[in-house]
């Protein structure tokens, strides 16, 4: 791997990172930031024990992501039983989600902050035979290490939007250097290869992972209740919902009401602890939703699989703001009609493949999504969206397969 100034000049800094990262972790630990018991694992410490056989090392930045490479898992694994798997994150959500949907034979710990030591006892530890970084979450210091210690790596569904581009072009010899030390690397969509190669990182596009991930669990007793409860009533979500979603999809019930006073929306907050002026049961309070209740409030954290199950359509959250989207494909594919507001450039490609296949509504006002829903074409739009999810995911199968071939290259 070629280290250029930029990237020594990186290195260099990231040893001052231990003087000052105890103190900012410990106040995110007062915050609620960090995960209470495990934020050391942030420091290379207290890591949990390394499994015995060929390890894959899996990078994946936050929530979204980390669910998103559960159907890349599933198929290495199903091609190669000996092979177990590490997925590091750096959100105390996304630890506490994975831990409900976590594929068999696969550890989850956080990412350490990229100083020396951290990142000498962390590589020491687990000594991953190959490293796969998902999406955009590069980090520096590791990646130079692997690459010293001969550890092949790749980046996989590499998502880089025009902003993202100008940012990385800020700093284009660091990335230069960054991209050379990757045996392969692949994107979500053409623009992205497009901007890499302004980078110096020849790309092939495989598309977005988040089609090809296992349907989200849930408790398979508490579907079965709240099923026979709604039974006989028209269900539908906001999720996962921001102040602006959950503003449009009130407005948009409220029309529904007028015409089905049986109807229930479910809102799903992205934040669980977001204050959410809305009248109705919590389930952070154990309540559920009665015959007279219009709404109910999904206010925990990792229920989108019983939110989705239960509603026959979905608004899915963040693309009436400057959050730009949210992944669509978790609800096309456990049965949900997709709507969505315009904002998003986050999720530009997935939608386009959804509206291609007649699986998703743009929604502008309150009175299109109200319009939309009650429409008699809602359950064709739902099928729509399966068959689109189910046709997107295939590209993680090619994917899969060069994997495969770079992990056989390492050790058999």
């Amino acid at each position: 791997m070629h280290r250029g100034l930029a990237l020594r000049s990186y290195l260099a800094a990231t040893h001052l990172i231990p003087l000052v990262a105890k103190p900012i972790l410990r106040r995110r630990l007062k915050r609620g930031k960090e995960h209470p018991v495990r934020w050391q694992e942030k420091l290379g410490l207290r890591l949990a024990p390394r499994p015995d056989g060929p390890l894959i090392w899996i990078h994946a930045v936050g929530l979204g992501e980390v669910l998103s490479v559960r159907g890349l898992i599933a198929r290495l694994a199903a091609a190669r039983p000996d092979l177990l798997f590490l997925v590091t994150s750096t959100t105390a959500a996304s630890a506490a989600v994975f831990a409900k949907q976590a594929p068999p034979r696969t550890l989850h710990q956080f990412l350490p902050l990229d100083a020396p030591s951290y990142r000498r006892r962390f590589l020491d530890h687990f000594t991953p035979d190959v490293c796969v970084w998902v999406e955009q979450d590069l980090w520096p210091g590791l990646v130079s290490d692997l690459s010293a210690g001969g550890t092949p790596q790749c980046i996989v569904a590499a998502r880089m939007n025009a902003t993202s581009h100008r940012s990385h072009q800020r700093a284009a010899a660091l990335y230069r250097d960054l991209y050379g030390a990757m045996a392969m690397i692949t994107a979500q969509d053409a623009t992205t290869a497009a901007h890499l190669s302004t980078l110096g990182a020849k790309a092939s596009v495989t598309g977005s992972l988040k089609p090809a991930a296992d349907d989200l669990s849930c408790d398979p007793t508490e579907l079965a209740q709240l099923s026979i409860q709604l039974a006989d009533r028209f269900v539908w979500a906001v999720a996962p919902a921001h102040p602006e979603d959950i503003a449009h999809a009130l407005a948009a019930h409220d029309r529904i009401l007028k015409n089905d006073p049986s109807a229930l929306l479910i809102i799903a907050p992205r934040f669980p602890d977001a204050d959410i002026a809305v009248d109705g049961p919590r389930r952070s309070k154990g309540e559920s939703p009665k015959p007279d209740h219009p709404t109910w409030v999904c206010d925990t954290l990792g229920d989108l699989g019983l939110v989705y199950r239960l509603a026959q359509a979905a608004l899915i959250g963040g693309t009436f703001s400057d959050i730009e989207g949210h992944n669509p494909w978790e609800a096309a594919a456990l049965g949900c009609a997709i709507l969505h507001g315009p904002r998003t450039a986050h999720f530009a490609t997935d939608y386009a493949q959804l509206a291609a296949a007649g699986g998703a509504i743009l929604v502008r006002t309150a009175e299109d999504s109200a319009l939309a829903l009650t429409s008699s074409a809602l359950r064709e739009t739902a099928a729509n969206a399966r068959r689109a999810k189910d046709s997107a995911s295939k590209q993680t199968d090619t994917l899969a397969l060069d994997l495969l071939k770079l992990c056989e290259a390492t050790y058999g």
